[in-house]
């Protein structure tokens, strides 16, 4: 029984050496591996043995199926070996040819801001931090000084999601986590970020949009950082001369606040004042709930409109091209 079973391994050795394509070889497998192959009709023989002798002639063809698959699959890859070096052999590339033409993309402007604010803040010792869109009232509201029922709440008509979490309406619930986090030591951080609130959608509203807070919390921090910090942004986004100005404002969350304004010369060269911002010295209850001490810590926060940014920075008259994606508008942006 070994040797008729050997003499197949070495018939099929000698049969599949003269082959030359895919189907030759396929055809020998399926001579003796197929369902009716020479070697497969053999394996119904092991019901006939006596017990002690099915091992050892299940081994017999067990061995004899791994050699003839071992040798089918080298004889299957040296001639796709082959025919691969035949087409490399006839194939030749023109390298005169014009290359394929890629358009350029554009980075979009809302990015822009982004990067150009992050580059700013970065330089000046912040860092960037992020939080998610689906937040908690927790941190959204609570954190910020704005209790359930407060009045301030009506200006941050919101999507709730559930009783307790809701798209952020702001990106300040991130600088609620990282006051936390911080457990009472330093922190300057932005966080950059989508906001929603249910506002119109028009050339200057939208129900979804960018903005860009920013956190200072220390020692001995002092209204006249703000302004430094806000002075420096300012003429970092739209020039050395810009000039800013505070006015007195409302915010639940920092005490003193204040709207700023920048100042930008319209076409027959005048001047005007355009708000840009809002910002203020953060309120001590914040302080106490984002774990600091307010008799010893102190800190100001601002937060920026991404898209007014980017309307004053690039002269743009409707936030809703930011959103269309049309690339006759997104193309201007090339190169910036």
């Amino acid at each position: 029984m070994k040797e008729k079973i050997e003499a197949l391994v070495s018939q099929l050795e000698a049969e599949i050496k003269d082959t030359n394509s895919l189907d030759q070889i396929e055809a020998i497998r399926v001579k003796y591996l197929g369902k009716s192959g020479e070697l497969t009709q053999m394996m119904p023989l092991i019901k006939t043995l006596p017990n002690e002798e099915k091992p050892t002639f299940g081994k017999w063809i067990n061995d004899a199926k791994v050699a003839m698959e071992s040798m089918i699959t080298n004889a299957k890859n040296e001639v796709l070996a082959k025919e691969l070096d035949f087409k490399l052999a006839k194939e030749s590339i023109d390298v005169t040819l014009p290359g394929y033409q890629f358009k350029q993309a554009s980075i979009h402007p809302l990015s822009l801001v982004i990067e150009d604010l992050e580059d700013y803040f970065i330089g000046q010792g912040f860092n960037v931090a992020e939080g998610p869109e689906l937040e908690q009232d927790l941190y959204n509201f609570e954190m910020m000084n704005l209790a359930k029922g407060h009045p301030a709440r009506e200006m941050h008509d919101s999507f709730y999601v559930t009783e307790t979490e809701l798209m952020r309406t702001h990106t300040s619930p991130v600088q609620a986590r990282f006051m936390l986090q911080a457990a009472g030591n330093p922190i300057a951080i932005i966080s950059p970020g989508k906001t929603y609130r249910r506002d119109p959608d028009d050339a200057t509203h939208s129900h979804q949009f960018m903005q860009c807070e920013g956190l200072v919390v220390g020692e001995n921090i002092s209204f006249a950082n703000l302004k430094a910090v806000l002075l420096g942004m300012a003429r970092h986004l739209f020039g050395e001369a810009r000039e800013i100005r505070l006015r007195p404002s409302y915010f639940p969350f920092t005490e003193p606040s204040v709207e700023v304004d920048v100042m930008f010369t319209k076409k027959d060269g005048s001047k005007r004042w355009i708000e840009v911002l809002g910002a203020g010295m953060v309120h001590p209850n914040v302080l106490k709930m984002g774990g600091y001490n307010p008799e010893v810590m102190n800190g100001f926060a601002f937060g920026i409109g991404v898209e007014r940014i980017a309307i004053l920075k690039y002269g743009i008259d409707d936030i809703r091209n930011f959103y269309t994606n049309d690339r006759r508008f997104l193309n201007q942006f090339k190169g910036e």
